[in-house]
């Protein structure tokens, strides 16, 4: 592609960058074919090579105006576009210039309304483990004045009570263990308050197979979340904090549990362009990293063995981390059926904070997804992200459930 990026922008260091992945597409549009917006919505402008055409416009003159805005919030970002490009763009990496770009200069827009601002001031409360648990309290307190869907949501996998307790599921330590293998385990804004639950029981199958887990009281969030609506600064900061408080910690692994938390977090050395950042990010593993190889044993839930299972990859784990087919095998050969899935490659529409940006598109996703999830009637549906599990459990009547909490 050519480009004749304004002398302003290409000054920058983002402005090169993006000016050499612009390049890099040869505009063949298969990027659509797998783009969920552009299914949906059948809008050039909502699939990938339309927005490349309107960042491109953006950085020519330099200046940001609303229709990109409008077609990039509808960007999901779940990079199945980057796995189908034939010329190996990465679009994520672009459409995160173009939102630090709008993000500095927004573009004149409609005052939000108060929907809006609540789902903004959510947001910025979701990264405080602290208050969004408080938060996620009161919602189950209150659950049963909630809409179905909501409730749902708030107890991903059903009810807690009809849950196994988690194997070996004390406390985490709060420093590195002495003896084993000490790997630390993310523990993630949503997820420990939603399903902490699911952290619990990896540590106790992680010590009965000679690792020593442990917790650092000193974790913000990944950054992840900032990253998904446009604050750039927000989440740089939160990245930095984590580098310097975690870096240095004695630990063989920093493992995680949600795939969301974990693409972002193997991204540091790319967002931070730091030595530093880049050995911390080094250290990251999906948990299906570490237990592959490894032999379980099917675990009852709410006191019943499950048979036949769909597995939903999200796309932070096949997309952002390319880790594909990993929990299938480990699954398959604790003794589990998988369901076969269509178009397992498409996103749910959970996307980080999508679902409450653009909850018309993200419901329609999930709808469509849960279609093809359910098509074989399976017992449960299992994912590896807690914004996925809390999307479906919204959406299915059957149980979403971790697929670390199927092993024993």
């Amino acid at each position: 592609m050519r480009t004749q990026l304004a002398a302003s922008v290409l000054a920058t260091e983002n402005g090169r960058r993006a000016n050499e992945i612009l390049r890099a597409c040869v505009h063949c549009g298969f990027c659509n074919a797998t783009c969920p917006t552009y299914q949906v919505r059948g809008d050039e402008r909502d699939g990938p090579r339309g927005r490349i055409y309107l960042i491109k416009d953006m950085l020519e003159c330099g200046e940001t105006n609303a229709v990109a805005q409008t077609h990039l919030d509808r960007c999901l970002t779940c990079r199945a576009c980057e796995t189908t490009c034939p010329s190996g763009v990465p679009y994520g990496e672009l459409a995160e210039i173009a939102r630090e770009m709008l993000e500095a200069d927004p573009p004149p827009r409609e005052t939000p309304g108060m929907r809006d601002r609540a789902v903004r001031l959510l947001l910025r409360v979701v990264p405080n483990s602290r208050w969004f648990g408080l938060l996620a309290f009161l919602g189950r307190a209150a659950r049963w004045l909630l809409p179905r869907r909501h409730r749902r949501a708030l107890l991903p996998g059903g009810s807690r009570r009809n849950a196994a307790a988690p194997t070996n599921g004390r406390r985490l330590a709060k420093a590195p263990a002495p003896t084993g293998r000490s790997v630390l385990l993310w523990q993630g804004c949503a997820q420990r308050s939603i399903t902490p639950e699911v952290n619990a029981h990896l540590a106790g199958l992680l010590r009965e197979r000679g690792f020593a887990p442990f917790a650092a009281p000193e974790e913000r969030c990944c950054g992840g979340l900032a990253l998904h609506y446009g604050s750039a600064a927000q989440a740089k900061a939160a990245m930095r904090h984590n580098v310097e408080r975690i870096g240095a910690l004695d630990a063989e692994f920093i493992i995680s549990t949600a795939s969301g938390c974990g693409v972002t977090l193997k991204d540091y050395g790319g967002q931070l362009r730091d030595p530093r950042a880049q050995a911390f990010a080094d250290k990251v593993r999906d948990a299906s990293e570490v237990l592959t190889g490894l032999t379980f044993h099917k675990r009852p839930i709410g006191g019943r063995e499950l048979r036949r299972i769909a597995w939903h990859p999200p796309c932070t784990l096949q997309h952002g981390q390319r880790l594909t087919g990993a929990v299938e095998r480990i699954l398959a050969a604790t003794g589990y059926q998988l369901a076969p899935v269509a178009n397992a490659h498409l996103c749910c529409g959970s996307a980080g904070a999508y679902s409450l940006l653009q909850p018309a598109l993200a419901r329609e996703l999930a709808q469509r997804k849960a279609r093809t999830l359910m098509r074989d009637d399976p017992d449960a549906v299992v994912t590896a992200n807690i914004g996925c599990q809390m999307h479906l459990a919204a959406t299915l009547d059957a149980p979403v459930l971790h697929w670390l909490e199927l092993l024993a």
